[in-house]
């Protein structure tokens, strides 16, 4: 199907999982507690846990205000009344020239977004959404490939499940948030199992932010302004986490784990590294005394961050760090993003069809292990 004679593979491909998901799939002792999504109006992205609504103080589409909103009530009505279910989702990745998608969450990236939830309720969650994207990603296992959901709470459930989406559903990464969970950052020694794990099952981890979890987020400040916490909470939460790991030790400790933040733009790359480099030569010596190299080159061993269509700073940063960290997304279906333009957006870049290449097949299938 390549668009323009490029093939893609969206690194980053969203759902809209069905209201009842979890009524249906979750496992009965927890039946009665099961996640319910609302689904009032198109684009509908709303959770309920617990009495908690997530997205918490958010409204960008349905009865929201504004052209976007009256906009992406009328471009994804086709799909709401047809359920969102697999065969639309196929024939939206054939509008856009999308070959094959990895698939990512939308009301799953808050189920398991309130701090100190009950670990083996939060567990029970990502079962219930993994065994349905099993059964999504059944209507065509070559062009939709599933990321699991696992639990941040227990890390113990957080491996056993990796192990399972990987060796019984056959996917091929799991995500998380990256926002910190109970109060621990990634390089704390508590997560080292699951990052141990990842590299034996030679699966990658996405990090893929959300505005409005109850869980710490940069842009909480702004209150309900969602224009500017948008703004800031996507890219900023991941600069944190790309932090933690390779100025935090992760990436030494674990030289085999690849590690993406999706969502969050790419051209804040060049400007983090250096910072990290600087100030890694300036007090490495006393904070990152295991490190045996410059915080970048752990990043750009094991790391990669994902482009939009439209961002044109990315020239930069090819530029100044090449291509083989980028890898490319079109947030199909959400808010923001560029459907169904999205791909020809992109090949419009003052970029060689070398790196285009990169970016839009070649650095995806090689940091999902795909061939």
């Amino acid at each position: 199907m390549a668009k323009a004679g490029f093939r893609v593979l969206d690194s980053d491909l969203h759902i809209i999982e069905p209201p009842d998901l979890w009524a249906r799939y979750i496992d009965a002792p927890f039946k009665h507690r099961a996640p319910r999504g609302l689904a009032d109006w198109v684009l509908d992205l709303r959770i309920e846990i617990d009495g908690k609504l997530m997205p918490a103080d958010v409204a960008y589409s349905g009865t929201a205000r504004g052209r976007s909103a009256q906009r992406d009530r009328e471009r994804f009505r086709p799909f709401h009344d047809r359920g969102w279910d697999a065969r639309a989702q196929l024939d939206a990745m054939d509008e856009e020239g999308i070959d094959v998608g990895v698939i990512y969450p939308t009301r799953g990236l808050f189920a398991q977004g309130i701090d100190g939830m009950e670990p083996k309720f939060a567990a029970a969650i990502a079962r219930a959404y993994n065994n349905w994207l099993y059964d999504f990603c059944a209507a065509d296992p070559a062009r939709l490939i599933g990321a699991g959901m696992i639990s941040p709470f227990d890390v113990d459930d957080a491996v056993a499940e990796t192990r399972r989406c990987v060796k019984e559903l056959g996917f091929r990464g799991i995500f998380l948030r990256p926002n910190p969970v109970n109060a621990r950052n990634w390089h704390e020694p508590y997560y080292g199992p699951l990052w141990s794990e990842l590299e034996a099952l030679d699966v990658p981890l996405g990090f893929h932010e959300g505005l409005g979890a109850h869980l710490p987020q940069v842009g909480d400040r702004f209150g309900r302004n969602v224009m500017l916490r948008h703004t800031v909470c996507h890219p900023a939460e991941q600069m944190l986490a790309a932090v933690s790991f390779c100025g935090g030790g992760v990436l030494h400790r674990h030289p085999r784990l690849r590690v993406a933040f999706l969502e969050g733009n790419a051209s804040w790359a060049p400007f983090l590294l250096w910072r990290m480099d600087e100030h890694y030569e300036w007090l490495g010596d006393v904070y990152a005394r295991e490190l045996t190299m410059e915080p970048s080159g752990y990043f750009k061993r094991q790391c990669f961050v994902s482009v939009e269509c439209d961002e044109d700073p990315v020239t930069g940063v090819v530029e100044l760090m090449g291509a083989l960290n980028i890898v490319f997304s079109t947030d199909f279906p959400h808010p923001d993003c560029k459907y169904p333009g999205a791909v020809a957006r992109f090949l419009q870049l003052p970029l060689s069809d070398d790196v285009k290449r990169a970016i839009l097949w070649d650095n995806t299938a090689r940091f999902y292990g795909l061939a």
